[in-house]
């Protein structure tokens, strides 16, 4: 089986982003950065919007899209953000949505959000 790195920019961290495996493709978790590696401060919703669409781009450079996510994995640093982050999860997902395990953490930075996720479509 192949192995392919996705990179969209360099993180301070030792992980790859993405890496499309044969017909899988895993998003490391993935927290609110903005284009500059600095965090996105905010709500969230804020917050959750600007994961799920770095995932989003992640997984188009790996040429898939939300459509072929089939598992996600959320820490949420409060689980009293757990309706409001539902919410913006459902607008990235609102068919089908993937199976999902959502935890509360101490997460690595001070961010309110961490999801990774593992989509399957089969490599042309």
């Amino acid at each position: 089986m192949s192995k392919k790195q996705v990179i969209e920019k360099s993180l301070p961290v030792p992980l790859s982003q993405a890496i499309r495996a044969g017909d899988f493709v895993f998003v490391s978790g993935t927290v609110p950065f903005d284009d500059k590696g600095l965090v996105v401060e905010g709500s969230i919703e804020e917050q959750t919007r600007v994961v799920l669409r770095t995932i989003e781009r992640l997984l188009r450079k790996a040429g898939v899209s939300l459509e072929d996510v089939v598992k996600t994995t959320c820490w949420l640093e409060d689980p009293r953000d757990f309706g409001r982050f539902n919410r913006v999860y459902e607008e990235f997902f609102p068919k089908d949505p993937p199976t999902r395990s959502t935890v509360r953490a101490d997460l690595m930075i001070d961010v309110k959000v961490e999801i990774e996720a593992l989509a399957y479509a089969p490599a042309r």
